[in-house]
């Protein structure tokens, strides 16, 4: 458990001290945030805020997670990696999206196709490795069956399931981008699902077959309380974070960040066997996600028509008229209901020791 606060503390610091040294050079460079003329006009006062601080976030966390093992003599995991395989990955093709934006001074960076295929590389590259590495259970860092708070009693061949983990860390890597539209709204959300997977975590580990045998008990999952050290980390860095991204914010994480942060919340929910319960648990994102994808039906449907103001949601509400961190602080309502009931069915499930899914 000492790698636990330890990695949320390095964490924390990690990005409160250098996020600091990180708005000065990026501003110093001139690598600034450009603004999309069709959004909200209140936004062109952001034009030339530093981005890219979610390579300082990816940098805590590495930073935090193998110095905590470092300081517990403990081996790192083999889920432990792959999470962090996952954050790294994706975060390079999100620091490629934001250079390009910089460098050629556009608000469109990597061409779609190549963003996505940046992501299929890294999701199948993931989604293949996590089926590996078995331990003496048999149990790999990923389960060849679908869950909700716990596996379903059926198996699916390995090619369906690594289309599952690509389908689900797309989306959730994309729906974490589409929320980064204002101030600490995708940092915050962010944080509050990071710490309930810190919370189930240790809970799995605490309640693990071994150590607490019964028919509760949980005996499927292969590192938990090592993803929880990872997850304290993410979860300590976006608290240090969210100082600089607060509203008025001093620099924005950018596609670095954001891909990076929904791929690990989409690696968690496959590693600790509650991928459906992150559509609870996420379920801001979720929603944010939902209008994007209702505003682009709707407009094609009716020829022209428009369900909302503007999409993503958050968006559609500041056309409304309604300030910026009134928004911002309803959404982390939103996000903090999400997360308490997500959290209330996986304790629910170990209560009624409910089996499968």
């Amino acid at each position: 458990m000492r790698a636990l606060l330890l990695a949320g503390g390095f964490g924390l610091i990690g990005t409160l001290v250098g996020t600091r040294w990180a708005i000065t050079i990026l501003a110093k460079k001139g690598y600034g945030q450009l603004i999309r003329d069709d959004g909200p006009t209140s936004h062109h006062t952001k034009r030339g805020t530093p981005t890219m601080g979610g390579l300082v976030v990816i940098i805590a966390v590495v930073f935090a997670y193998f110095a905590a093992k470092l300081l517990t003599v403990d081996s790192p995991s083999a889920s432990a990696l792959l999470l962090l395989f996952l954050l790294v990955g994706l975060g390079l093709v999100g620091f490629l999206d934001d250079y390009i934006k910089i460098a050629k001074q556009r608000s469109l960076g990597l061409r779609s196709k190549t963003k996505f295929g940046g992501q299929i590389v890294v999701a199948v590259t993931f989604g293949w490795l996590s089926l590996q590495f078995p331990d003496d259970r048999g149990n790999g860092p990923a389960s060849q069956a679908i869950s909700f708070v716990r596996v379903f009693d059926w198996e699916i061949p390995a090619v369906l399931i690594i289309l599952w983990v690509l389908v689900m860390i797309a989306g959730t890597s994309n729906a974490v981008n589409l929320t980064d539209g204002l101030d600490g709204l995708a940092a915050g959300s962010s944080m509050m699902v990071f710490g309930a997977y810190t919370l189930v975590g240790i809970w799995q580990n605490n309640q693990f077959c071994r150590i607490t045998p019964g028919r509760q008990c949980y005996n499927e999952i292969r590192d938990p309380l090592d993803l929880a050290v990872v997850a304290a980390a993410i979860t300590g860095a976006l608290f240090g974070f969210l100082w600089w991204n607060a509203s008025p914010a001093r620099i924005f994480m950018g596609d670095t960040g954001s891909l990076s942060l929904g791929g690990a919340m989409a690696g968690l929910a496959i590693m600790t066997r509650t991928e459906l319960l992150l559509v609870v648990l996420g379920g801001l994102f979720a929603m944010i996600t939902l209008s994007v994808i209702a505003q682009v039906g709707y407009f094609k449907a009716t020829k022209g028509k428009r369900l909302f103001r503007m999409a993503p949601l958050q968006h559609h509400f500041e056309l409304l008229g309604w300030a910026e961190v009134t928004i911002v602080i309803r959404f982390w309502i939103i996000c903090g209901i999400c997360v308490a009931t997500g959290l209330g069915l996986f304790y629910a499930q170990w209560v009624l020791g409910v089996s499968g899914g």
